[in-house]
């Protein structure tokens, strides 16, 4: 082959590579939105969640008869504020996993492929 041919053979498959690239790019790109549209969902989800359980603690403290209800009311609403947040975390690092995951296949599967064809 003359240089030119080679040249031209080389330019070709760098430009395959970069569109490749692109596509897996713009795949996490579309990934990462959906799995923050989801986190955004979650928060908005555990806010609202959140102010009902201080609005029930609210309620439980303005009924209380007896400082033992008060505490009763406090140690309820601190058991059912742990469990949000300790679910809040499990999904948190689920959304995070699945994102590094995702990516990591995008990019991992390109260059299996390439190597198998070796």
């Amino acid at each position: 082959m003359n240089y030119q041919a080679e040249l031209n053979k080389v330019s070709q498959t760098v430009q395959k590579q970069i569109a490749e690239t692109e596509d897996k790019i713009s795949e996490v790109q579309n990934e990462f939105a959906k799995t923050i549209e989801v986190m955004n969902r979650a928060v908005m989800s555990s806010a609202t969640a959140n102010v009902e359980l201080g609005v029930k603690l609210s309620q439980k403290l303005t009924t209380a008869r007896s400082p033992l209800d008060a505490l009763s009311a406090y140690q309820e609403w601190l058991t059912e504020a742990m469990q949000a947040r300790t679910e809040d975390t499990r999904q948190f690092a689920a959304h995070c996993q699945n994102l590094l995951s995702e990516g990591t296949r995008l990019f991992s599967n390109g260059r299996s492929k390439k190597r198998m064809s070796r």
